[in-house]
C-alpha cells in the first residue's frame, strides 16, 4: 500500500510516501513560512521528484491532532481536498501515537511525546514497544507537567521524550531527579513518515468523514464561553 502522509500539527512540517511499510521519500520543514503556503507545494514536488501522482497513491494519512490548532485545520483540509481531488481515502492519525515511532528500538523505556499546550499543560499520550509493536499506555491527554512527574516516580522507569516540548518535559525531569532521555536534534520533532507509520494497519475512509481532534477548545470559543457565563 502506497501512503502520501502530511504532518503540520506544530511548527514544522512534513509530507513523506511510504510503501508497504518502508519509506520511499520525505520533505521536512520547520521554518516561519506557514504551512498553508508550504505544505500542498511540499507533497506535490515530493510526488513529482519520486515520477509519482496522487493517481499512484493509495490512501492519505494525516495527524488529525491534538497540536496547534491552526497547524492541525491545515493539516486535515489539505488532506481532505487531496482526498476529494483524486477519489482516494484517508487515515486520520493521533499526532501523539505517529510521534511515538520515534521511539522505537529505545529499549526499556516509557516513550512520551509531548507538545507544549501552553496553559501550564502538554498534549500527551504514553506509549512502550512490546514484541516490535507500538503499545498504547493511556489515551491522548492535555496533563499538567506536575501531574505527568508524578507518574513517572509512581512508574519507575526511563521515560523517552519527542515533540516540541519534549526539552521542557526533560528539563523538568532531571530537576526531580528522574531518568529522562531526548533523541537527537533532527529526529525531536513530528514527521510525516511517523504518520505514515501509525496509519498502516489502519482501515482508511473517506476524507469527508475525517475531522480534527483537538483535545481543548481554541482560546476563541474559550472566551466566547466565558462572556456567555457572564452575561
Amino acid at each position: 500500500m502506497r501512503i502520501l502522509a502530511i504532518e503540520s500539527s506544530a511548527r514544522a512540517a512534513s509530507v513523506a510516501v511510504s510503501e508497504d511499510g518502508a519509506l520511499v521519500g520525505q520533505y521536512f520543514q520547520a521554518s516561519a513560512l506557514t504551512h498553508s503556503r508550504t505544505l500542498l507545494k511540499m507533497a506535490e514536488d515530493l510526488l513529482s521528484n519520486l515520477e509519482l501522482s496522487m493517481s499512484d497513491v493509495d490512501a492519505v494519512a494525516v495527524a488529525r491532532g491534538p497540536g496547534s490548532f491552526t497547524g492541525v485545520r491545515i493539516g486535515v483540509a489539505a488532506a481532505k481536498g487531496l482526498c476529494w481531488g483524486a477519489d482516494k481515502p484517508c487515515v486520520g492519525v493521533s499526532t501523539l501515537e505517529a510521534m511515538a515511532w520515534q521511539g522505537e528500538g529505545r529499549g526499556d523505556v516509557v516513550i512520551c511525546p509531548a507538545m507544549d499546550a501552553r496553559r501550564g499543560q502538554i498534549y500527551n499520550a504514553l506509549f512502550r514497544f512490546e514484541g516490535g509493536k507500538l503499545i498504547r499506555l493511556c489515551e491522548d491527554r492535555a496533563v499538567a507537567l506536575d501531574n505527568l512527574v508524578t507518574e513517572a516516580k509512581n512508574r519507575g522507569v526511563p521515560y523517552f521524550f519527542v515533540g516540541d516540548g519534549a526539552k521542557l518535559c526533560y528539563n523538568r525531569f532531571l530537576e526531580e531527579g528522574l531518568a529522562a532521555v531526548l533523541p537527537p536534534e533532527p529526529l525531536l520533532l513530528q514527521t510525516a513518515w511517523g504518520v505514515a507509520r501509525a496509519a498502516r494497519g489502519k482501515t482508511p475512509e473517506p476524507g469527508f468523514d475525517l475531522t480534527p481532534n483537538y483535545l481543548r477548545l481554541s482560546q476563541a470559543e474559550r472566551e466566547r464561553l466565558a462572556k456567555l457565563q457572564n452575561q
